[in-house]
């Protein structure tokens, strides 16, 4: 498995993050990175953008020096199980979004994430579950990933969990893989790049999914057309300056 699409990537619009959009693009030119979503925090964390970072996106060329760019937010799933995106943001800028626990909302317990998870789920504004084996916010992982198959939500098997952040993880991405296989849900990897040299590193993520028995046939990133096919049944606006792109290549 080689995959050459991101789909959770960060710029130094979070400042715990170290590339800008530029560098981003630059590098997955140089590296046969053929598509990746930028997914900054929501503002919501303490270090997240402005809200006008996400409404801005717009600007972001469709196509940048070759490479497709989507332009997404990873948001921050609050105690009330909502997410820090405004309406506006959802109907008229953003392709893709990826929503997850992070300091901004204090762990509690598996029951209580589990209930924020499912309300989530079937909030219809989130198209990808991000790092939910992340080892300080457990839940009712066969639950959640039943919601998610039910309502065509992705569950993402983050490449950075437990070897360069959240610790201690590496057990609950087994769990969810092995879930995963068994309940069909959609595979979404994502590198989680906080420097653009990491995007694409998704050596840790493969190795779970084949340890799982996943095949290519439940994973997004297998190709441009996948991810738009599925973003649109999701009921995000088609993308046809994308499409072509890779119609004509």
């Amino acid at each position: 498995m080689q995959f050459f699409i991101d789909l959770h990537t960060h710029t130094i619009a979070s400042d715990h993050a170290y590339s800008t959009i530029v560098e981003c693009v630059n590098y997955a030119k140089n590296n046969g990175i053929v598509m990746f979503a930028t997914t900054d925090h929501g503002p919501a964390l303490e270090d997240g953008p402005h809200p006008w970072h996400f409404n801005n996106l717009k600007v972001v060329p469709r196509i940048c020096d070759g490479v497709a760019v989507l332009r997404g937010i990873e948001a921050n799933i609050d105690r009330n199980g909502d997410i820090d995106v405004t309406q506006g943001q959802l109907d008229k800028v953003l392709d893709i979004v990826l929503a997850g626990f992070h300091p901004s909302n204090p762990p509690s317990d598996a029951a209580a994430h589990t209930r924020m998870y499912l309300k989530v789920i079937e909030s219809g504004n989130v198209d990808v579950i991000s790092h939910p084996g992340c080892a300080a916010y457990p839940c009712d992982y066969e639950q959640v990933l039943l919601a998610a198959k039910e309502h065509n939500v992705a569950i993402e098997i983050n490449s950075s969990s437990d070897v360069n952040t959240r610790f201690g993880s590496h057990d609950n991405c087994v769990e969810i893989a092995r879930l995963a296989k068994k309940i069909g849900n959609t595979i979404a990897i994502g590198s989680d790049a906080h420097i653009c040299y990491y995007m694409c590193n998704f050596e840790p993520s493969i190795e779970i999914i084949k340890n799982a028995g996943i095949t290519e046939e439940q994973i997004l990133n297998t190709s441009p057309t996948k991810v738009l096919d599925f973003l649109e049944s999701r009921g995000h606006k088609p993308i046809p300056q994308i499409r072509e792109f890779f119609k004509n290549r």
